[in-house]
């Protein structure tokens, strides 16, 4: 989903995405559940309430997706195929050796890369970094209080989203093919995609 943009959100758009009180139960109906995975979203709660908040966040990326003025049909195409490519990488989870810290955690970070690519809430104030010590090479990096934390990196024309993860030092953010994002004070290393590496400073 390289290269979306959206101008300002969903509340200054008019949508404001008011997410409702999650139930305990999944989203999707238990007795057509088939795989490990949906069979274990169903006999735990929070991984049922977690279900049902990806569904809410989901219906408010496609609503933002949907207020598109132009390229919307196309986007919503692939958003719907990378929801499904994610349900694909969730029912994988039954390879893991803890298949329920597995299944967790592909829902938290589904639901921090929605949140953060379609500004589902309001992000931290934006942060300019000058990357390669080019002055006219930036990236634009708005912070998410999401859980676990997540960011929206704007390069150019290409938009990546990013969500934390371990780290021994500094804050290590980790987005699809192979994005790193470390910051280390007002400094951050960077792999971006097609295997290139920089680094970056905070913008004074």
């Amino acid at each position: 989903m390289r290269g979306f943009a959206v101008g300002l959100g969903l509340v200054v758009a008019g949508f404001a995405f008011v997410p409702a009180a999650w139930a305990a139960g999944p989203a999707f109906d238990c007795a057509k559940a088939e795989s490990s995975a949906e069979k274990l979203v169903c006999s735990n709660d929070d991984l049922g309430t977690l279900d049902q908040k990806l569904a809410d966040i989901y219906e408010g990326a496609v609503g933002v997706v949907k207020s598109l003025d132009a390229g919307a049909e196309e986007e919503l195409n692939t958003l719907k195929a990378y929801q499904r490519g994610w349900v694909k990488g969730r029912d994988e989870c039954w390879k893991s050796d803890d298949e329920l810290s597995c299944v967790r955690s592909a829902y938290e970070r589904r639901i921090a890369e929605l949140t953060a690519r379609y500004q589902l809430i309001k992000g931290q104030a934006p942060v300019s970094y000058t990357c390669n010590e080019n002055p006219a090479d930036e990236i634009v990096a708005t912070f998410f209080d999401t859980e676990p934390p997540s960011a929206r990196l704007e390069r150019g024309d290409t938009t990546e989203i990013v969500v934390q993860g371990p780290s021994g030092s500094g804050a290590r953010y980790e987005g699809d093919f192979g994005i790193l994002f470390w910051i280390k004070g007002d400094e951050a290393m960077v792999d971006w995609p097609q295997g290139t590496s920089f680094d970056c400073k905070v913008r004074s």
